[in-house]
């Protein structure tokens, strides 16, 4: 396979088959990190004929360089800091209090946005696939698993089609979840790098495909 992907559905077929295993089981579902990650795992789910729902994680971006994340925050109050990225930027703590606030304003509004009022699925005790664009630092993802480990899964999968080697491998050192990284490229150069189209997915896109993707789990609970 050519390194790099058209787009982020096409990146999604992609990981998708390295997940076969998987598949038409009743004790998975398909996490989506928005935006980013909805229309990644919106492909998982339908090659795994898995449910979808979101996970709403908040990257933490350094000032100036926002893509770069020094921590992020999830549902729930959950907050991790990469203490080591702080020092050395010199990043002080009246600023991540503002970021992190500022950021859990946006955290709540799509929340509220893209779930409306339907509730989370249940993901006590079940394998728990938490998907992403990508995975550069890792930051936004760690908070996820995190968070998610308080809900007792019985596994937690990390799966993203590109990610740094590096990051890709400390995922899967921790004892605490599995890591599946489609393709590893070195360099790395960051994750934006490998996509043709990698142009902000809309909060439109989210609603409509976490739409399509209960439509099917209803259609396929019916026949």
């Amino acid at each position: 396979m050519r390194f790099g992907f058209e787009n982020r559905r096409e990146a999604g077929k992609v990981l998708a088959e390295k997940l076969t295993s998987y598949a038409d089981r009743d004790d998975v579902v398909v996490l989506a990190l928005p935006r980013g990650g909805v229309p990644v795992a919106f492909e998982v789910s339908q090659t795994l004929r898995a449910p979808l729902d979101i996970f709403l994680v908040r990257k933490l971006g350094v000032p100036g360089q926002e893509e770069l994340a020094f921590g992020a925050i999830a549902t729930g109050g959950e907050r991790v800091l990469n203490f080591g990225l702080i020092r050395a930027l010199g990043i002080t703590q009246p600023m991540i209090e503002r970021i992190t606030e500022r950021e859990t304003v946006e955290l709540e509004r799509r929340e509220s946005l893209y779930r409306a009022s339907l509730p989370a699925l249940e993901i006590g005790g079940k394998t728990v696939i938490v998907v992403d664009d990508g995975l550069a630092t890792g930051a936004t993802m760690q908070v996820a698993v995190e968070a998610l480990k308080r809900k007792e899964p019985r596994e937690v999968v990390v799966a993203v089609p590109i990610g740094s080697k590096q990051t890709c491998a400390e995922f899967a050192a921790k004892a605490d979840s599995l890591c599946v990284c489609a393709v590893t490229p070195e360099p790395f150069y960051g994750v934006g790098a490998w996509y043709g189209d990698f142009s902000q997915t809309s909060d439109d896109e989210v609603r409509e495909l976490l739409d399509s993707a209960r439509r099917g789990r209803d259609a396929r609970r019916a026949a």
